[in-house]
Parts: structure tokens; sequence; C-alpha cells
């Protein structure tokens, strides 16, 4: 099913100069007409009414806030954000880098920067990187990724905080168009009751939903939310980014698959023995699980190591000086190789360079960790998550609350504003096309696309981690001759490099 997409040129001048798509829908007893004029905080009388509410205020949430907010064909749609959390902004960049950073695709900035937060990064701080290396701890095969040249950045390293504050600013710049509530901790959802026009796609309108209700104990077609203080609201779409315990997603009955690997991340910032143009991403893959150096600076590195919850638990015991001998032992040594997968992998590559004889890669050495900073270990566990639907009768889920994908292809977050720009794009057609904001016919053609697009990620990076997780000798071998086979294949480098920069 091909994703009609409203170039943004377009979009503007459809939000200028078309009429606005007349609609007559009311929120039980409130009209949305009166309800886009309704100051009532939902405390008592009738619940406020917005058209759209966004649950959940993190990096996807946010973001998804804020493209509502500048999409020109939603201008008159009454949008709100809740967040259980307090308001996070930055005053003044901290000394120190965070532990918690995000390597964002090029798809991702575009979707920053259609929305003005690519630009306040900017005057912040962020690390590009050209280049990044993966290699086996038990061969010696690797892969690497640059585009032609060095001249283009594969992706951004830039800290949660950093997106987080640049995203509340868009927000604040907004805040006629997009009302964010926090410390907004929601208790209960009630979801609309079926009815026989909603069963049919094409049919699932304002107009028809207005038909089942014939009087005021009729049962209400929004979606109702509690809030723990008291206030109710009600509205015809609810976004639910509250990450992978979702409320909104249980609450409606959406199945979710879900498998422990039985893996604990470990984060810490790194300060490397010497300055250098550090901008490479480096990947080793261990018997344990994959470790991970990503650059912050010319000096400074992020890391995400993957590994047991028991050598987790060991690694956060250990002095400083002690983890850093850790780091470098792992990146550096070759004592888990054996001398028949180096014969066999070195024959096959033989082989290979007979028959490409220009598919080979130069292999580089990674920066020594002198120290890191102190405090800045942390650990969380892995796992991986996926919703059966991404949406049900105005519902729809954006971010971790459809999927949860382990951190070792750093694709997490812009799976997730992926996501944003589909439904953003989406909403602005189902308006152009005269329908409403929950037509069921736009809301499934999300699910469509962006399951066809994450799907395939998920499980690329599940079968990744579950085959390089391990020291058997067969498998150390399969990857080995794997590894070697896709990095002598350009094409095929540049069309991984093409997916997982969207």
């Amino acid at each position: 099913m091909a994703l009609r997409v409203l170039p943004v040129c377009r979009r503007r001048v459809l939000g200028q100069f078309l009429p606005k798509v007349k609609r007559s829908v009311r929120a039980c007893s409130l009209s949305a007409g009166s309800a886009k004029e309704n100051d009532d905080d939902g405390h008592h009388g009738q619940p406020a009414f917005y058209d759209i509410i966004v649950s959940g205020g993190g990096l996807v949430g946010s973001a998804m806030a804020c493209a509502l907010g500048y999409e020109p064909m939603l201008a008159d749609q009454r949008i709100l954000l809740l967040e259980a959390g307090k308001r996070k902004h930055l005053d003044k960049l901290p000394g120190t880098y965070s532990n918690r950073v995000s390597a964002l695709s090029p798809g991702s900035v575009t979707l920053l920067d259609s929305i003005g937060a690519w630009e306040q990064i900017s005057t912040m701080r962020f690390k590009p990187f050209k280049r990044m290396q993966v290699w086996d701890a038990c061969s010696d095969a690797l892969i690497t990724f640059d585009k032609e040249d060095f001249v283009e950045d594969l992706a951004f390293i830039v800290e949660n905080d950093v997106v987080m504050t640049a995203l509340t600013k868009q927000l604040e710049s907004i805040k006629d168009q997009v009302n964010v509530l926090y410390k907004s901790r929601v208790v209960k959802y009630t979801w609309p009751a079926a009815t026989p026009e909603s069963e049919e796609l094409d049919e699932w309108t304002s107009e028809s939903v207005e038909q089942t209700m014939e009087g005021p104990d009729e049962p209400c077609p929004w979606v109702k939310v509690e809030l723990a203080d008291g206030k109710v609201l009600q509205t015809r779409l609810l976004i639910a980014a509250d990450g992978i315990n979702s409320l909104a997603r249980e609450s409606s009955g959406i199945r979710t698959i879900r498998c422990d690997y039985d893996q604990t991340a470990i984060v810490a910032t790194l300060h490397l023995a010497e300055p250098t143009e550090n901008n490479v991403a480096w990947q080793r893959f261990l018997p344990s699980g994959p470790i991970a150096m990503l650059p912050l600076s010319e000096d400074l590195s992020s890391l995400v190591w993957s590994t047991s919850p028991h050598h987790a638990e060991e690694l956060m015991d250990m002095s400083e000086e002690t983890f850093v001998d850790a780091i470098n032992s792992v990146f550096w040594s070759d004592s888990q190789r054996s001398e028949f997968t180096d014969t066999a992998s070195s024959a096959f590559r033989s082989a290979l360079s007979l028959i490409l004889p220009t598919g080979s890669s130069v292999r580089q050495l990674p920066p020594s960790v002198a120290s890191i900073d102190p405090g800045s270990r942390a650990t969380f566990p892995l796992g991986l998550g996926h919703a059966t639907d991404y949406v049900a009768p105005r519902l729809v889920l954006v971010g971790d609350a459809a999927h949860r994908v382990h951190p070792l292809a750093g694709q997490g977050v812009n799976l997730g504003f992926g996501d944003v720009a589909a439904l953003r794009d989406l909403l602005s057609l189902a308006i152009y096309d005269g329908r409403e904001l929950g037509s069921p016919q736009h809301l499934h053609k999300y699910e469509t696309v962006r399951q066809r697009h994450n799907l395939p990620t998920m499980l690329a990076i599940d079968i990744l981690n579950r085959l390089y997780s391990t020291d058997h000798t067969a498998l150390v071998l399969l990857r080995s001759l794997g590894l070697q086979a896709t990095n002598a294949i350009s094409p095929l480098k540049e069309q991984i490099i093409a997916y997982a920069s969207k």
C-alpha cells in the first residue's frame, strides 16, 4: 500500500489557501466548535475536549506534539500533550555530558529540522560520525560503513537531554497551538463503544458517530482520559507515546509480543587517552553481547556495553580504573579467537578477493580509553517488544509504546521519529480528504507503512544480537563469513546505509 505524502511546501500552501474542512462533531453533549473555545480545565462541568491528545512527553511524544503543531493542515485542531514528569529543560549546558545519548539518523534530523528543533540542537552540542566499524571478537571478520569520500555524515550523536531541551523550546514557541500539561499522570482511559458504523473503515466519520448518540445516556464516542489530579479530558484521537509499559496500549487490549534478552546495558561517558578527530563509531561483538563506543567530542565518547546481568553487576562494582582496563581489553584483545576460525576466514577472504578485488575495507584500531566520568556508569535491562496492532478505535501507538528494540544498531528513537513523520503526514492527508482525524482508513495506512519498516528492522537486529552473542564455533564461523561477504559487496552495504538513514 503506497503512502501518499504531502510535500512540506504543498502542505503549507494547502494550509494557507484551502478552505477549512467543515466538520460537525461533538464531545458527547459538547460540540467540537465550542470545545475549541472551551476554557474548562476538566475538573468540573463538561470534560475539557481536545481534537488530539498526545500521551507521553518523552522524545517521541514531544516530537509528535511539535510536528502536529507545526503542520498547517492541522492549524485549527486543539492539541494537548500530557507529560507525567516535570518540564525538561536545560537552562545552560552542563560541563559534563549525559550518559544517555541517541544516534540520530539523517531521517530523524530531517524531521527535527522541519519543526525547528535541529536549529536549537545546533546551537548546543552534537557530534556527527562519518564511519562505523563493526568487528568480531572471536574472528578477524569486520565490516565498515561510510559515505563515499567521507563527505556525508552517517549519523549524529546527541544527548537525549539536548534533544529534549530543543523540543521543549519549540513547544513553547507554539503554545497557542499545542497545550502542554506537565505533572499530569494518566490513571485511566475509557475507550469509545464499538458501533456498526465504526466497523466499516470508509464510514467511520464524525457524522456516523453522531448518529449513534440519541441522548445524554448514550455511550460517548470519544476517548476519555482521567488524570491523577481529578481532571477528566476527552479527545477524538489519542496518540500513545507513553513508553514500553504503555497504559494506553494495555488498557485498550492491544497485545504485545515480548522477549527478555537476559542482557543488561551499561552506559558511561569515556575520556579518550588523547584527542582525535573522533568521527568513527566503534562496535565489537563479544560472546556476551555487543559493546559500542560512540563519539561525543574530540576527546570524549559514549559507551553502550550489552552483557549478561551477572557480568553487568561485576562491571558496576569495579573501581573506575579496573572498569577502564576492562573496556580497553574487550576492544583490543584477540584472546577469544581460534586458529580454526582464523584459517577458515582467511581462506574465504582470499576467495572473495578474487571475485571482488575492490571490496575490502581497511581495519582501524579504536582509541584507548583513559578514564570515565565519575558517576556516569548506569544500567538498564534489554528486551524486545512489538505491539500486534499500532491502532485501535481512536487510538494510535508511536515510539516505544509500539516497539522496543535492542540498542546495538541505535535505531530505537529513529524508529519512533519515523512513526512521528508518517503519522503527521497521514493526519494531514485525512484533513485534506475531508475525513475525521480518527478515521481508520488513514490510521490503518499508518500501521501498514510503519510495520513494513519497523518489523524487518527489529527482526534483523534481533537475529544479529542472537547470532553474535555466542562463542559457539559453528556460529562464530557463520557470522565471520557473513560479515566478510557483506563487507565485500558494496551495493549491499549502500542499501543497508540507505535503509538505516530513513
